[in-house]
């Protein structure tokens, strides 16, 4: 086996653990609100989003081309393969360690930042395609801050025309309700987040002229997807605790409220071929929720905690994919 196709292989085993480690990282942003309201047990929870996000990421495969060629141009890039490798192994690492410590970090965060700092360190800050990473950025910033308006207006809405209900039959009809919610959350989850490792394996055939397009072929589509659903069905509890409980109280007209929130928000992202955090709308959702319900309910704290993490996660992976780059450069 020659180097080239040694790398490539390397890469596409990468890029699948990262989808792996995505779906266990992010599986508690499409559920987490299901499962603290009771609305779904945690495994059937578990396994409604891993069917969920498959399906959901067999459905687009814009977001993909997004990340193929909007952040740097593949065709022109520098050492590519060394580069793709670098920004998936630093967003490897900062995904397990946010996982570890149960932070709802942005695997998008992680991503992109990566690629962009691996590509900074290989051919300086012209290897970036401005116009692309730009649009991109604004995405991932906009997002966030629209999913929380939303999601007071959706609530607000709620309270206007379920203020006279009786309040168990409510939570018993919303709790039937949050299982349609937290699927189609999933789908969208799997709409967008898992396109963003089928972007980075065609990168890499683009980069070692395996392919001249950017067209998303079906297998890498499949393999991605498949991951993605695998790391799912691992779960991740200590991110479901965050998010589930920490944000907010959340009863089961909260939990539908966000559901349809984050999964607009997400859904609108994907139509758009721009990638977004699904972490961050989906986190922000709840809180734009919260804050239309009770303004002093939401535990602004662990917000604080989570917009910090939202803050530092794209310099410090940028600058962890640039060291790692620096030294597989030497050994490559």
């Amino acid at each position: 086996m020659d180097m080239v196709l040694l790398l490539t292989v390397l890469i596409v085993v990468f890029a699948v653990v990262f989808d792996f480690i995505n779906g266990f990282h992010d599986t508690a942003n499409s559920i987490a609100t299901a499962v603290s309201t009771k609305a779904l047990k945690p495994r059937h929870a578990i396994m409604l989003a891993a069917i969920m996000n498959f399906v959901g990421a067999m459905a687009f495969t814009g977001v993909a081309k997004t990340i193929t060629k909007d952040i740097v141009d593949p065709f022109t890039l520098t050492n590519g393969t060394v580069v793709i490798l670098a920004a998936l192994l630093a967003a490897i690492i900062w995904n397990l360690v946010t996982w570890y410590y149960g932070i709802p970090s942005s695997s998008s965060h992680a991503l992109i930042g990566s690629i962009a700092g691996a590509a900074i360190a290989a051919a300086g800050f012209t290897a970036l395609n401005y116009g692309g990473f730009i649009k991109i950025i604004q995405a991932l910033i906009f997002s966030p801050i629209l999913a929380f308006v939303v999601g007071y207006i959706v609530y607000s809405i709620f309270k206007v025309v379920f203020k006279n209900n009786n309040l168990t039959k409510t939570n018993r009809n919303f709790r039937l309700i949050q299982i349609a919610t937290a699927a189609l959350q999933s789908f969208s989850h799997g709409t967008n987040d898992a396109q963003k490792a089928m972007g980075i394996i065609t990168m890499a055939l683009i980069v070692n002229n395996y392919q001249s397009s950017d067209d998303i072929q079906l297998w890498v589509q499949a393999l991605c997807a498949l991951a993605m659903a695998l790391g799912t069905s691992v779960g991740g509890w200590r991110i479901i605790k965050t998010v589930g409980g920490k944000i907010m109280k959340i009863r089961p007209v909260n939990g539908v409220a966000a559901d349809l929130t984050g999964a607009a928000v997400i859904f609108g992202a994907t139509f758009i071929h721009l990638p977004v955090s699904t972490t961050h709308v989906i986190s922000s959702s709840i809180m734009g929720v919260g804050a239309s319900h009770r303004l002093k309910g939401v535990k602004w704290g662990t917000a604080k905690t989570m917009l910090i993490t939202w803050l530092i996660t794209m310099p410090i992976s940028a600058l962890l994919a640039g060291g790692i780059y620096l030294v597989l450069n030497i050994f490559l």
